[in-house]
């Protein structure tokens, strides 16, 4: 699908603060007119934003105390000229992966997992072995902690990202591409890793597949049924489903479509090597459910974010899972125990950053496929922001991602005083 401007309006469509008219403005335009001036300063800052990256739909929820403050839909979401609202679904991509860390860290509250248990105990996947091969001893011992912190053993910059590999491994085990979930584990576990486990970080894609096996596997439930559940329908989402990858297969009026600049070619046996548009058919996203899969709404996910506020309160983790989901991992792994720690690591499922006085933490998570770019940020001051774009290309800016992170903080700075009003109640 080829990449091009269509237009540019706010939406607030969450009662009760309709906070801008719904008259379009082109790109270069001003903002639209903010009915309550406390929010002006941020809806200017992110339509400027949204119009200088030539950024097709977008949406932003920004919450206060627990509170949606601001929400918003820009651009259109469809070639009709739908306009996209704040409650539109995208692909989240690796805003996934905190999803299905919490969905892990319930089954470990309820005493059906341990953090450190071999993740592969849980499994019954025989491993596909190459002439020749031998079955790397070393992941029997991977524990489904070093999964969820990504130090498995897997480093897809040394080697590959397996989620990325649908023909080849199809075509190893003879079946019709896509590859699965369950024949990208046979292969992988067929080949030797590429660091001892727990030895290091190095982000994996696959080590969060391999959770939502086990997610399934401990619970009889397919992941996408158990995380509906469990983990979404307690906090009141209900709209959030795993993405289908085909254009024509799409079930969801509300989801936007997604631009790419450039053509790909399809990993579907139906039309197997033919050039597509890079989102629809150059990759397959069922089997990224657990670690990429997600289509949520900017309203949704500032729910889910909000649901850690009070950690005494949470409808979905104790406490106790909520700062070990935060901690930093292990000294030995974490570097030999060192005297000042990086600022920046991993968790189960977040990314941290320590701030500059030592004591406040930022969490969050990126998310990035062709034709998706996306973050989720939880403020060590209780603001909880996000942005969801259906584009990662700018003329611009080379980093997309940094520049969506610094202007949703600036944004949210903007906000001197804030709505009392809670447009979560408004939203559905």
């Amino acid at each position: 699908m080829p990449f091009r401007l269509l237009s540019w309006l706010l939406v607030l469509a969450c009662p009760p603060l309709a906070a801008a008219q719904a008259g379009a403005s082109r790109s270069g335009d001003t903002a639209a007119e903010v009915r309550d001036p406390r929010l002006a300063g941020c809806h200017t800052i992110l339509a400027d934003f949204v119009a200088r990256h030539e950024i097709p739909a977008a949406a932003v929820a920004i919450t206060h105390q627990g509170r949606l403050a601001y929400a918003a839909g820009f651009g259109t979401a469809d070639p009709m000229q739908e306009r996209v609202k704040p409650t539109s679904l995208f692909r989240i991509a690796s805003v996934s992966k905190p999803i299905t860390a919490v969905a892990i860290l319930q089954l470990v509250e309820q005493g059906r997992l341990s953090l450190d248990e071999p993740v592969f105990d849980r499994l019954q996947v025989e491993p596909y072995l190459a002439e020749g091969a031998q079955f790397d001893e070393r992941q029997r011992r991977i524990t489904i902690r070093q999964v969820l912190q990504h130090r498995g053993g897997w480093d897809r910059g040394q080697s590959l990202d397996p989620m990325f590999q649908s023909v080849r491994f199809a075509k190893l085990l003879h079946v019709p591409p896509p590859a699965g979930p369950e024949q990208i584990i046979r292969v992988m576990l067929g080949r030797q890793l590429d660091f001892d486990p727990g030895e290091r970080y190095a982000y994996s894609n696959y080590g969060y597949c391999v959770l939502g096996r086990v997610i399934e596997a401990v619970t009889g439930r397919s992941y996408e049924r158990y995380v509906q559940e469990q983990v979404l329908a307690p906090l009141g989402i209900r709209a959030m489903r795993v993405g289908k990858t085909r254009l024509q297969d799409r079930c969801v009026p509300d989801e936007v479509t997604y631009h790419a600049p450039g053509r790909g070619v399809s990993v579907f046996a139906a039309d197997l090597g033919q050039p597509v548009p890079h989102p629809y058919g150059a990759f397959c996203l069922e089997a990224m459910d657990a670690h990429g899969g997600w289509l949520a709404s900017a309203v949704d996910l500032a729910r889910f974010a909000v649901a850690f506020d009070d950690p005494d309160r949470c409808a979905i983790l104790s406490r106790a899972s909520i700062e070990q989901m935060y901690a930093r991992p292990g000294e030995a792994a974490d570097g030999g125990g060192r005297a000042d720690p990086e600022p920046v690591y991993y968790s189960l499922g977040w990314q941290n950053r320590v701030l500059d006085d030592g004591r406040q933490i930022n969490h969050w998570h990126t998310g990035s496929l062709p034709g998706t770019l996306t973050i989720l940020i939880r403020r060590h001051d209780g603001r909880n922001l996000v942005g969801l774009l259906n584009t990662r290309f700018s003329p611009r800016t080379d980093d997309l991602m940094l520049a969506l992170d610094r202007v949703l903080h600036q944004a949210a700075n903007a906000i001197e005083q804030w709505p009392e009003d809670d447009l979560f109640a408004g939203c559905p």
